[in-house]
């Protein structure tokens, strides 16, 4: 089934197309990776996907809705969570609070019942904080619950940004550039993670990489990206032998 449709996708800014006809779909339940060099327009086409921008032409079709003009703020609703190349957590807030922020995103309780703490508040309130904190454990950060999110490590922030976006429940989650400055042995425990997020909350992803060796490891299918054009769409296997792959990115082909 396709969770997510896009269909000539177009973008430019001042004349430059980061986006020219762009079409692709994502599967339920798989791991789809973007790949290119700098600039060419992989989180463009996320900002497209989330709603940050308008696309000059083409459409984006999520669970058979029509979600083009969609406003960014409804897409919790359908159903998409994303993380940021450049983190935007509430820096000033403890890992619990940016938790919390989005699982009560969802809550419907009114400014009476906050102002009053009316009964209906009260159980919202402890019902995200016990969710949050079954996130916060899965992600490792049990015990700094209290940490302000500013005071993490940089591989810490990350984890709380997945945690944070995780916690929305979404059925397709977007993920940018997770492994940005991350050590090997970070790459490695990120993979394993993508892989049990999959698994155990039974969420589709697409995320973007630079790290090849954690986008070969985790991907079922792979779109490579160049100067705004979709050169290539395969498995790991095909997009790595694939000559235009190595020309525009890779550089070798890979073993």
């Amino acid at each position: 089934m396709k969770i997510l449709e896009v269909r000539d996708l177009e973008k430019s800014f001042g004349g430059v197309k980061a986006v020219d006809r762009i079409s692709f779909h994502i599967e339920e339940g798989e791991v789809f990776s973007v790949i290119g060099p700098n600039g060419a327009g992989k989180t463009t086409m996320f900002n497209l996907i989330t709603g940050l921008y308008r696309p000059d032409n083409g459409r984006i079709i999520f669970l058979n809705n029509d979600i083009t003009k969609t406003p960014t703020y409804m897409l919790i609703h359908f159903g998409i969570a994303r993380t940021f190349q450049n983190m935007r957590l509430f820096s000033n807030l403890t890992v619990l609070e940016n938790v919390m922020s989005s699982l009560l995103s969802k809550k419907t309780y009114n400014l009476f019942s906050a102002v009053f703490r009316t009964k209906r508040y009260a159980t919202s309130e402890k019902t995200a904080e016990e969710k949050a904190r079954g996130f916060i454990d899965f992600f490792g950060l049990s015990g700094k619950e209290d940490y302000t999110a500013s005071s993490l490590s940089y591989g810490e922030q990350r984890r709380l940004e997945l945690a944070r976006a995780l916690s929305t429940q979404p059925r397709l989650l977007l993920i940018d550039e997770p492994g940005a400055g991350m050590n090997p042995k970070e790459i490695s425990d990120l993979a394993e993670t993508i892989k049990t997020i999959r698994q155990r909350y039974s969420v589709t992803i697409a995320i973007i990489e630079h790290q090849m060796n954690l986008v070969m490891n985790i991907s079922d299918r792979i779109m490579v990206m160049d100067f705004g054009e979709k050169i290539m769409e395969g498995t790991p296997q095909e997009v790595k032998k694939d000559k235009r792959v190595i020309e525009a990115y890779l550089g070798e082909e890979m073993e």
